[in-house]
């Protein structure tokens, strides 16, 4: 086959995976908030105190110069073994994927040292507020140990690269990604039984609301469990986690127990049983694919002039390529989880029909973390998952000017 012949052919499997993406894309970008809701522009000085939005703003502030200067040492850290890290694999007599795995061991150390007097900082300053009540060396040592877990998952993947790279070369990331997505929908699937301290939820009133709002929602029998975080911090939290027959909803005990009024939690527990109904673990093991394919793709590209990942040299800077991408598109996955969780908080509002309670667990829920309820456009770009406060707000009050309009 001619060389213009190749290259037509590939131009063309280009288009198709970019048409395909993109439909993917559009599909899932949809949710089942009204395309035609239209939330109100409030202003934050009319649900939060003057006094509440400095210290929250002087509170974030801190959070951003950490988190800010926190990646420019973690770049430059990896800038360095990229440079350099090349070098140790001389002494290495582990083979190639072995050898892979060992410069893979060290980038992940380096990267903890990188990172660990900016997370003593993050602990420091929430300490001061009364956020978290973790000591250094106890978070330190957490910290450390967590690496455990996160050496097995970078292990596998390394593995998992290089051994398709050994297959299939630089277009290792044809397999790779769906192949690490799989070892995703796993995690996904036991990540319930891998929480720290979870009991089931004991209080008959949340039990019957639970399955008052999981009926509501289509969704059927669940579990609701409750971990106990409040010797760790202060700060209120739930999630669902789980996939079939290992989905749950598992709310902090800093919710409960009279912190927050049973409305209030009625309304947190219908929004994480709103991401249950609208399938939203898969939905994000989807996108997880369609970014994953373009950083696999670009990370074959960066490493290509070291042989590419079928070569252990290429490891360090495949490292460094993963980090800077990740930063790139965070933004656009960002983007996609507040869709979700802005189509989880609607799903809370039809179920219970409570702006009021809505409305002030939000505002509650911002006073307990000391939140921002309106922070800067390039923070929520960069870090912001959810909503800001002040864009749940208004649609909460977008949900009740629609109730009030439909008599």
């Amino acid at each position: 086959m001619s060389v213009p012949l190749r290259r037509a052919l590939a131009l063309a499997a280009f288009a198709v995976l970019a048409v395909l993406w993109v439909l993917a894309a559009t599909r899932l970008w949809r949710t089942k908030v009204p395309s035609d809701l239209k939330l109100p522009h409030l202003q934050a000085s009319s649900y939060f105190t003057p006094a509440y939005l400095r210290r929250a703003s002087s509170y974030e502030r801190f959070l951003r110069i950490d988190f800010v200067l926190a990646q420019i040492a973690l770049i430059a850290a990896l800038v360095g073994y990229a440079l350099r890290g090349e070098r140790l694999m001389r002494e290495s007599a582990a083979g190639r994927v072995g050898t892979g795995l060992l410069l893979g061991m060290l980038g992940l150390a380096i990267v903890w040292i990188a990172q660990l007097p900016f997370g003593l900082a993050e602990v420091w300053w929430e300490r001061r507020h009364g956020v978290s009540h973790q000591g250094y060396l106890s978070w330190a040592f957490e910290s450390f140990f967590s690496l455990g877990g996160e050496f097995l998952f970078i292990c596998l993947t390394i593995a998992i690269v290089m051994g398709f790279a050994g297959l299939l070369g630089n277009r290792w990331w044809i397999a790779g990604v769906p192949a690490l997505v799989g070892v995703a929908v796993l995690i996904a699937f036991i990540s319930p039984f891998l929480v720290g301290q979870v009991h089931a939820a004991r209080d008959p009133a949340l039990r019957a609301d639970a399955r008052q709002l999981a009926r509501v929602e289509g969704v059927g029998h669940l579990k609701v469990e409750v971990e106990d975080v409040h010797r760790f911090t202060t700060a209120p939290n739930a999630e669902a986690v789980g996939l079939g027959p290992t989905r749950r909803v598992i709310l902090w005990d800093t919710l409960l127990g009279g912190r927050f009024p049973r409305r209030e939690v009625r309304v947190v527990l219908a929004h994480e049983i709103g991401h249950i109904a609208h399938d939203h673990i898969w939905r994000g093991l989807a996108w997880l694919v369609l970014f994953g394919l373009p950083v696999g793709f670009l990370i074959a590209m960066a490493t290509r002039g070291r042989g590419g990942l079928y070569e252990p040299r290429a490891v360090p800077l495949a490292l460094l390529a993963f980090v800077v991408l990740q930063l790139v598109v965070s933004p656009a996955q960002n983007a996609t989880t507040r869709r979700m969780e802005a189509e989880a908080d609607w799903s809370a509002l039809r179920a219970t029909h409570d702006p009021a309670a809505a409305r002030s667990a939000f505002q509650r829920l911002a006073r307990t973390s000391h939140a921002d309820p309106d922070p800067p456009g390039w923070w929520q770009a960069l870090t912001g998952d959810h909503p800001t406060i002040m864009q749940r707000i208004e649609m909460v009050e977008a949900y009740a000017r629609r109730q009030a309009a439909a008599g």
